[in-house]
């Protein structure tokens, strides 16, 4: 069994769990669509600003050192939508069609959906066109000093080019 048939077997279990759940995106964390079963919205676009959500939740996690990042909630007028980490690289997305009564009840399950699916995408899809999050205290990039560089490719004191003449 493939990836993708083992993650929409999982969505769909959810969805049918719990009914409130309107519809399900499992995307990257760089925003690009894995799979999705929401009817009426363009997944895409919900893919990329689940990726945004969870890069400012994952960074205010961090910043405030409380731990780590667990969920993203974003309540509206007809319900929530909710964005959860699947994995090392990937995000699970739910939108509820109604205001979820037993919001705890729904976190715990969907943490559990987000687990299973991440674990199979991290073993068996590898890179489904996620990149894992960086570390935010890395450096951001690792410099070489030119003493330590081979001397071909130092550049020479003389420069090797000459003015045209005027």
């Amino acid at each position: 069994m493939d990836a993708g048939m083992v993650v929409g077997n999982e969505l769909l279990g959810l969805r049918r769990r719990r009914p409130e759940v309107a519809g399900a995106v499992l995307a990257g964390t760089d925003g690009l669509l894995i799979s999705s079963d929401l009817p009426s919205t363009d997944a895409t676009h919900l893919a990329a600003l689940a990726a945004a959500s969870y890069g400012l939740g994952h960074r205010v996690a961090d910043t405030v050192r409380r731990g780590e990042f667990r969920e993203s909630v974003v309540c509206i007028s007809d319900g929530c939508v909710v964005t959860y980490p699947a994995g090392r690289s990937a995000l699970l997305t739910l939108v509820t069609g109604s205001a979820a009564k037993d919001l705890d009840g729904l976190h715990e399950e969907a943490r559990a959906v987000a687990h299973r699916a991440g674990r199979v995408l991290d073993t068996r899809g590898g890179g489904i066109g996620a990149t894992a999050v960086p570390d935010a205290h890395a450096p951001l990039a690792v410099r070489t000093p030119m003493a330590t560089l081979p001397t071909q490719l130092r550049r020479s004191a003389r420069p090797t080019w000459r003015r045209p003449p005027i």
